[in-house]
């Protein structure tokens, strides 16, 4: 309850920003139509909207860790923790509080890049159904980034932090060039990391390959369990401070 309680707080600051929420669901969307219209010129079927849609929603989820990271170092530097630090919630209270009203934003997003998709000509599938599931943890991930971030950083530094990461997640996630095109150590260091395996798996199970879904997601749910741990760590470690 004192999640919830600090969750609707946060909502409500989410949405005193509505232009940076705008943003980040109206470039994904922009960036689907275009590399969709560019699929008519490839001679692959990397950009044909069934490996795109999905790829372009795990792609929107990269400014949800923007938003997070943002609202938790707006937080620090107006002094507003350490106002609260004085009440009984735990690290992972106020963690779980800042995580909750992103979920919301992540399916919006999700709904928003498939109906675009759909209405650029993806078939509708009953597929679709377990994929919302699979990009709900997908989501996850990258809500517990945001929550990293935002933990360990100020909200300028955020901004700065929030550039390389998604320059890391467009190159190494296998989005916009089939990752074995380079192969080598390219390939093996993106898989060592989740971003590859979050778009593996909201591409297998779109396609009704749910052998596939399996392990990539693995990966996925440990890294997220990491991540947040590792906040939660930092952020406990900052209320004793």
């Amino acid at each position: 309850m004192r999640a919830l309680t600090f969750a609707q707080r946060n909502r409500k600051e989410i949405l005193r920003d509505p232009m940076t929420l705008l943003f980040g669901m109206i470039l994904p969307l922009l960036m689907l139509w275009l590399f969709s219209m560019m699929a008519e010129n490839m001679p692959f079927d990397l950009f044909t909207l069934r490996k795109l849609a999905p790829a372009i929603i795990v792609f929107s989820f990269s400014f949800i860790t923007l938003f997070t990271g943002m609202l938790i170092g707006r937080d620090k530097s107006s002094s507003f923790l350490m106002r609260i630090f004085s009440s009984p919630m735990t690290a992972i209270d106020y963690l779980i509080g800042y995580a909750l009203p992103l979920l919301p934003v992540a399916f919006i997003q999700m709904a928003a890049c498939y109906g675009t998709a759909l209405l650029l000509g993806m078939p509708i599938t009953y597929d679709a159904i377990p994929a919302f599931g699979v990009l709900v943890i997908i989501s996850l991930l990258y809500i517990a980034f945001g929550l990293f971030f935002g933990t360990f950083f100020t909200d300028r530094q955020v901004g700065a932090m929030f550039a390389i990461f998604v320059n890391i997640t467009t190159w190494l996630s296998g989005t916009w060039f089939e990752l074995d095109m380079i192969g080598g150590i390219f390939e093996t260091v993106a898989y060592l990391l989740p971003f590859a395996h979050a778009v593996d798996a909201s591409r297998a199970v779109f396609a009704g390959d749910y052998r596939a879904v399996l392990t990539p997601l693995v990966w996925v749910i440990a890294y997220t369990a990491v991540i947040f741990g590792t906040a939660v760590w930092g952020f406990r470690k900052r209320m004793r401070g």
